[in-house]
């Protein structure tokens, strides 16, 4: 479903590939500099990665496996759809640059797999890997999505996240210099914000050259540093939710594609809030409350 109000992703692809496109998600097993001491210790205090990573990304399977294993769940449908190969789980530009550029090759020579998206830190971004990175972008579709999570450093610290928004910023405007595509994740409704602040975060994000945003609300999982303190830590009604995203959608201009609003963690992982909606139900109620008010 589509709506004038703002740039969803469905156009974003049609903007740079023709016919279908399809994200297919691989876990490589990378590690996390915020777990292993790098940065810090535990990780930050939402995450249980397993939350957002689907089964069919099997990490100590090959690259190649797991993207051919993706192609055959879409294919029977869709035999003519290409693919992105979408690194996600963990911090993907965290290791060895020539590891990492075997992994990122290894999905572009699978047959039909039209570009890369690379799920990381902004603070992980070495200019020796970022050089090489920019190679491939010359004649392949490259992005890097940065979990920015959010713009304020108290919020930042607060959760746990062991970097700043100047590295954010920093990564953005390096990415896009050297011809990358360029995505943002964050999360609202993180503890301590208010209103003002998601959106002034919104606000900062769509001053930078950034290509797509992913927003989700928060989402208190078992087995998370944050579960622990799940009694004092408010979630969003989905009216509450609604209302924050119309003014998202105020705030990002359509040559920014907003690329999802919600995530929708396991039933037994999720403590709050447990909407019963999936994605596309919300994002209905959403389209809806937007024609409502003229947006």
């Amino acid at each position: 479903m589509s709506t004038t109000a703002y740039t969803d992703y469905a156009t974003y692809l049609s903007r740079h590939f023709d016919g279908k496109v399809q994200k297919l998600t691989i876990n490589t097993g990378s590690g996390c500099p915020n777990r292993d001491g790098t940065k810090g210790r535990g990780g930050c205090t939402y995450c249980n990665n397993a939350s957002f990573s689907p089964a069919i990304a099997l990490a100590g399977e090959s690259v190649t496996s797991q993207l051919e294993a993706g192609k055959c769940f879409f294919a029977r449908k869709y035999p003519d759809m290409r693919y992105l190969a979408y690194f996600q789980s963990y911090t993907n530009t965290y290791g060895d640059p020539d590891m990492l550029m075997q992994q990122y090759r290894e999905a572009l020579s699978v047959d039909g797999v039209v570009g890369l998206i690379i799920g990381t830190r902004p603070d992980m971004l070495p200019d020796s890997l970022l050089d090489r990175l920019a190679e491939l972008a010359q004649t392949r579709y490259i992005m890097l999505e940065f979990g920015a999570e959010s713009s304020h450093d108290i919020t930042l610290g607060r959760v746990n996240r062991c970097h700043t928004w100047a590295d954010t910023v920093d990564a953005v405007r390096r990415a896009h210099a050297a011809g990358l595509h360029v995505g943002l994740h964050l999360i609202m409704g993180l503890p301590g914000e208010t209103r003002d602040m998601m959106l002034e975060t919104v606000r900062r994000v769509t001053a930078l050259p950034v290509d797509v945003i992913k927003f989700h609300q928060l989402q208190v999982l078992r087995g998370t540093r944050m579960a622990l303190e799940a009694d004092a830590i408010d979630t969003f009604t989905v009216d509450d939710y609604i209302d924050l995203c119309c003014d998202i959608v105020r705030l990002v201009p359509p040559h920014i594609a907003i690329e999802r609003f919600t995530s929708s963690a396991p039933a037994d992982m999720l403590i709050k809030p447990r909407w019963g909606l999936k994605n596309y139900q919300f994002t209905n109620l959403l389209h809806n409350r937007l024609n409502s008010i003229n947006i």
